[in-house]
C-alpha cells in the first residue's frame, strides 16, 4: 500500500520541520520532501495540517491499570504478594481492550512500554507495544523490555505500613534491591560451572533468569525513584552490580542534574503536574523539564497512565513549554528520545526515510490547546480517525 500526503507542515523532528509532502509504501517511510510524485499512491490532501511522527511513552501502565475496573479487586498491574516478583510479565496481563488505547491514538501517542506498578522493590518485567491490532501477541515489540524495580514511599507503604514487613524502609529497600542480584549473581556462577563441565543445566528460576538478562545488560532495570536520595541510591546500585539504568519519574533529578549527566543516567520524567500526594513529591517543580534538558541530559516524558491519561501527552508538553522548556526539546522528549532509551531509535521517533509509517496528522500544532490528531497511521495502517 501507497500513501502519499501532500502539503502538510511536517515535523520530521531529527531536523528542522517544513511544508511538504511524505510518502508511505509498504508500512515504511520512502521519502519526505517537496513536490513529492507517485502515480501508485493514494494521494491525501493535508493542507493546513501538521505530521508528526507517533508519540513513544517509555513508562507507562495502559492495559494493565485498566479504565472502569477497581483498583483493590481487579486490577493487574501490581503483584503484592511478594517484595520480588521479577518473574512476572507485563505480557501476560496485558488487556488489548482497554478503552484507555483508543483515546490514546487520539492523543497520537503510538507505541509504549508498560510496566508493573511500584508495589515491589523488583515488580516484574515490562513490554513494548504498538497500538496496532488488538491481539496481544501482535501488539509487542519487545519483550521482556526492562525490569521494573521500585524504591521510596510506594514500597514502604505495602510492605511496612499494611503488613509490618520488610520493606518498611528505604534501608530495607535497598537490602532487597541487593540480595536479590546477590542471588542473581550466585545463579549465574552456579550454571556457568555446569556448563563449563559440560553438564546440562536444570534448575532454573524464573525469578532469577529476569535478573541474568539485567546483569548480562540484556534489558535495562527501570528503577521508580522520585527523590533525590533514591535516585542516588538507584545509581549506587546500578555501579555495584553493572547494571544498566533508566530512572523512573526522576521528580528530583533537577536538583543533582550535573551528578546524573556526569554518570550518562537516562531519564524519564514525570507526572510533571498534578497534585502532590505524597512526600517525596512536594519539591516537584515545573521547570525540571528545562533544567534537564540544558544540562544535555538524555530525558524523556511519561504521562504515568492512568495518573495522566495518555491522551493528554500533549497538554502535559505545553505544561512544561509554558515553564520555559523549549519547544524543540519537548518534542524529542516523545518521540526520538525515548525510543534512544528504549533502543528502537532505529525504526520508530522520527519521520525518516527507512523508519516505521507511525504517522498522526494533526489539525493544529499539538502544543495548541485546540490541537486534535485526526488520523492516526501504524505501520502505513490507518488505525484512528477523528
Amino acid at each position: 500500500m501507497e500513501i502519499l500526503f501532500k502539503n502538510g507542515t511536517i515535523y520530521p523532528i531529527t531536523s528542522s520541520p517544513f511544508k511538504g509532502d511524505l510518502l508511505i509504501v509498504d508500512g515504511k517511510i520512502k521519502a519526505i520532501g517537496e513536490q513529492l510524485k507517485n502515480s501508485n499512491a493514494e494521494i491525501i490532501d493535508v493542507s493546513g495540517k501538521f505530521i508528526f511522527p507517533g508519540f513513544v511513552d517509555a513508562h507507562s501502565h495502559i492495559g494493565v491499570f485498566e479504565e472502569g475496573v477497581s483498583e483493590e479487586l481487579y486490577q493487574d498491574g501490581n503483584e503484592k504478594t511478594n517484595p520480588v516478583t521479577a518473574e512476572v510479565r507485563v505480557l501476560d496481563a496485558f488487556y488489548p481492550n482497554d478503552p484507555a488505547i483508543d483515546r490514546a491514538l487520539s492523543g497520537g501517542v503510538t507505541t509504549v512500554n508498560v510496566f508493573p506498578g511500584s508495589a515491589n522493590p523488583i515488580g516484574g518485567q515490562g513490554a513494548i507495544f504498538k497500538f496496532r491490532s488488538r491481539i496481544v501477541d501482535e501488539m509487542v515489540v519487545k519483550a521482556p523490555a526492562g525490569l521494573k524495580m521500585a524504591t521510596g514511599e510506594n514500597p514502604k507503604r505495602v510492605y511496612g505500613r499494611e503488613r509490618k514487613q520488610q520493606p518498611g524502609t528505604r534501608l530495607g529497600i535497598a537490602a532487597i534491591i541487593r540480595q536479590y542480584f546477590q542471588k542473581v549473581k550466585n545463579y549465574m556462577q552456579k550454571k556457568e560451572k555446569a556448563l563449563s563441565n559440560g553438564e546440562e543445566f536444570t534448575d532454573i528460576d524464573l525469578q532469577l533468569e529476569a535478573g541474568e538478562k539485567v546483569l548480562k545488560k540484556e534489558i535495562p532495570a527501570r528503577i521508580h525513584a522520585h527523590r533525590m536520595d533514591d535516585i542516588l541510591t538507584a545509581i549506587r546500585i546500578s555501579e555495584e552490580f553493572g547494571f544498566n539504568l533508566v530512572i523512573e519519574h526522576a521528580t528530583e533529578a533537577y536538583k543533582i542534574a550535573d551528578y546524573i549527566k556526569a554518570k550518562n543516567v537516562p531519564l524519564i520524567l514525570g507526572p510533571i503536574f498534578g497534585f502532590r500526594t505524597k512526600l517525596e513529591l512536594k519539591d516537584m517543580s515545573y521547570e525540571s523539564v528545562r533544567i534537564i534538558n540544558e544540562k544535555g541530559i538524555l530525558a524523556a516524558m511519561m504521562c504515568d497512565h492512568p495518573v495522566i491519561p495518555l491522551e493528554f501527552t500533549n497538554i502535559q508538553l505545553g505544561t512544561a513549554l509554558r515553564y520555559g522548556a523549549k519547544e524543540e526539546d519537548l518534542l524529542k522528549m516523545v518521540t526520538i528520545n525515548p525510543a534512544k532509551i528504549l533502543g528502537m531509535e532505529s525504526s520508530i521517533g522520527s519521520l525518516e526515510p527507512g523508519k516505521d509509517a507511525d504517522v498522526v496528522i494533526w489539525s493544529h500544532h499539538p502544543f495548541d490547546f485546540r490541537a486534535k490528531a485526526e488520523k492516526v497511521f501504524i505501520e502505513g495502517k490507518l488505525v484512528f480517525q477523528y
